[in-house]
């Protein structure tokens, strides 16, 4: 059921892109005269700096989406956000860099900022990491037909997903706390991450079948899926993350309603297309 208070909102169309590059994205926003505003859609620097400095007049609230990739290899698991930074790959790089940004302006003063960051977000109408670590659905089917399973290594490798309703949790938690969380970072996850192997024993019990699974190392898994998906399972295991969430808990009364496993299953049930033919 549509809720009364969409009733309310005015929705504005902007291509964020080229308006940065003539240097008006940041004065729009600041001309809606809002008390925060949430960033989902930043992955660059230049474009945190660049509405930072559109805000920083009126001290705006920005909330910023980040992600668990900050991190890089976890060290110590569960990985507080206090760990320190090791990020590779392109996304989780200028992630950090968008963060670290973000905390030194706001300690400067001149920004008021929060940064939130997601594990694999899952729900009805988001396509779930598999247990084979990328997006293919075909993986849900074959698990649900009962069909053998390759997995790489020993399945030993974590993946991190949390529920669309919690993420959007956080998000409101932030802002009605935002006086006490200025200048913090809070991982938004699940509870706890699942291995790729338990995460498939899981789904074949969802769906009432017998685990059927075969371990490959890497260097012959690789050669059984295609190039996007063998690079998605890469970087899916190479980061394998294990995020705590007692500070969102204590600092944001943070209480995700989801599990991974119940927030991948309400996601895969909603897909027609993950169910067995």
């Amino acid at each position: 059921m549509r809720h009364p208070a969409w009733d309310a909102v005015r929705r504005i169309e902007v291509d964020r892109a080229p308006e940065e590059a003539a240097g008006t994205f940041g004065a729009r926003i600041a001309a809606l005269e809002a008390g925060a505003v949430v960033d989902l859609i930043c992955f660059t620097p230049a474009s945190a700096q660049h509405l930072v400095d559109a805000l920083q007049k009126r001290q705006t609230l920005l909330l910023h989406c980040g992600t668990m990739w900050v991190h890089g290899r976890p060290t110590i698991v569960p990985t507080t956000e206090e760990a320190p930074r090791h990020p590779f790959g392109d996304y989780g790089i200028k992630k950090a860099a968008i963060e670290q940004l973000l905390l030194d302006s706001t300690g400067r003063g001149v920004a008021r900022a929060v940064i939130l960051h997601p594990g694999h977000l899952v729900g009805p109408g988001w396509n779930p990491l598999n247990p084979a670590g990328h997006f293919n659905p075909d993986v849900f089917t074959r698990i649900a037909r009962g069909e053998l399973l390759r997995l790489p290594n020993e399945g030993m490798e974590t993946v991190h997903h949390v529920h669309a309703d919690d993420v959007a949790q956080a998000f409101e938690l932030a802002l009605t706390h935002s006086d006490d969380v200025v200048g913090e970072s809070f991982h938004v996850v699940s509870p706890a991450p699942l291995t790729l192997r338990a995460y498939a024993e899981a789904m074949f019990a969802h769906f009432g079948q017998p685990a059927r699974l075969e371990f490959l190392p890497w260097d012959e898994w690789q050669h059984t899926v295609t190039e996007d998906e063998a690079a998605a399972t890469w970087d899916h295991i190479a980061h394998s993350p294990h995020g705590s969430i007692a500070k969102a808990r204590e600092r944001l009364g943070y209480a995700p309603r989801y599990t991974s496993l119940e927030a991948v299953i309400e996601s895969v049930d909603s897909a027609p297309a993950a169910r067995a033919s």
